[in-house]
């Protein structure tokens, strides 16, 4: 029965194929994509350049790291070569993130610059924008932090009070942002403000900016978390002035911008791989037994099987252009409760009498998973939040 399960875990990052989706990337290709990040990946743990973590995405930072990754060509994958990119297929970079992910590589310092940063810049961006950030990101040089939340505007993102007053020259803003990822190791802010009153519509009169960490009246300040990590910060702006050519997308269509970035952001491997370090370490100890624990480890492989297949949809909706909220949504709400019922099963397994789980690097990355589990039914949005977005993507409510 281990080697049942050993076996069918290890699919969840071979997939050799699925069908329906529109996505026509040949398997060889995909096969050949695999092979060479594992291939790398490999290389990388024997000259002990990283340590597997759980939510790497959020907690591996390493500049370094990103940089190797630019410089094989997987940042910006699928952007236009004539901005760095490589080209490639929505599948592809979808291959080189879960093998990533899965072996809890240090992904954390392009995260947002590769994931949504620049998607939105290269459909709402200006081509001064592109040809300045595109091919610096995709070369692991530039690193971007996403400026939504705000001390009282967390889920609630329309109700924003960072204010953008136009100049001269462009604008100045004052507001704070607060539960920023790698703000004190980013170079600009990309940050959601209010450029005009509502007008009755919360969403109008919104704008998103590129803003320089760097620039005056710019303080971030590190928040450490219970991991005793600060990959979090509050950023607060006072009188930033920022240049018109910072401004991204039209102004006062900020909202439909976010929305495009929420999309990335809520859907991708991320959501329910954070902790797939955890259960693969608990899988390959070989010393789980009782069909307790097996009915457990199979129920959340079936899960991360299931969530894998809907998270592929959504990649493919997104490459057509086709709206994914409600899906998106969807991925992060069952995904985000799968790793946490993940680090249940591990510790539920860990407790067990004779041949109980707690060899190697378990009991480390448990603990750390512990630690990190109580944020991930917050960022991106709480579950809460979620559901109604689900709700009413399904006709069971209004707004």
């Amino acid at each position: 029965m281990m080697r049942m399960i050993s076996s069918y875990t290890s699919r969840l990052t071979i997939g050799s194929r699925h069908e329906g989706l529109q996505m026509t990337t040949p398997e060889a290709t995909i096969a050949e994509v695999r092979t060479d990040v594992r291939r790398f990946l490999a290389e990388e743990l024997a000259a002990a350049s990283f340590r597997p973590t759980c939510d790497s995405w959020i907690q591996g930072h390493s500049v370094a790291f990103s940089r190797k990754l630019g410089d094989r060509g997987w940042l910006g994958m699928t952007w236009p070569q004539r901005y760095g990119g490589g080209g490639h297929s929505a599948r592809e970079r979808f291959t080189v993130i879960e093998e990533l992910l899965a072996a809890g590589a240090p992904v954390a310092a392009h995260w947002i610059a590769d994931r949504q940063t620049g998607p939105l810049l290269l459909r709402a961006g200006t081509e001064q924008q592109k040809r300045t950030f595109l091919p610096a990101i995709a070369r692991g040089r530039l690193f971007i932090a996403a400026g939504m939340s705000e001390p009282d505007s967390g889920s609630d993102l329309a109700s924003v009070r960072t204010r953008a007053v136009p100049t001269a020259t462009g604008w100045r803003v004052s507001g704070r942002k607060v539960w920023t990822s790698h703000a004190h190791r980013s170079h600009y802010l990309l940050a959601l403000v209010r450029t005009a009153a509502p007008d009755g519509d919360r969403h109008a009169g919104l704008s998103q900016m590129l803003i320089k960490l760097d620039s005056p009246g710019v303080a971030v300040r590190p928040i450490e978390v219970m991991t005793g990590e600060s990959h979090f910060t509050e950023v607060t702006l006072d009188d930033v002035d920022v240049p018109n050519g910072m401004v991204v997308g039209r102004v006062g269509d900020g909202w439909r911008g976010v929305m495009s970035e929420l999309a990335h952001e809520r859907s991708g491997p991320e959501r329910y791989l954070s902790t797939f370090p955890l259960l693969a370490e608990l899988v390959s100890g070989g010393t789980v037994d009782g069909e307790t624990a097996l009915a457990d480890i199979g129920s959340a492989t079936a899960r991360l099987w299931a969530l894998r297949s809907l998270s592929l949809r959504v990649q493919d909706l997104l490459e057509r252009g086709s709206p994914t909220d409600t899906a998106a949504a969807l991925v992060k709400d069952l995904g985000t409760r799968l790793e946490g019922d993940i680090i249940n099963i591990t510790r539920r397994a860990s407790q067990r009498g004779p041949g109980r789980a707690d060899h190697g690097a378990l009991p480390g990355l448990l603990r750390a998973a512990q630690l990190a589990a109580p944020s991930f039914t917050l960022r991106g949005g709480t579950n809460e939040i979620l559901r109604g977005l689900v709700a009413r993507g399904l006709g069971a409510r209004d707004a």
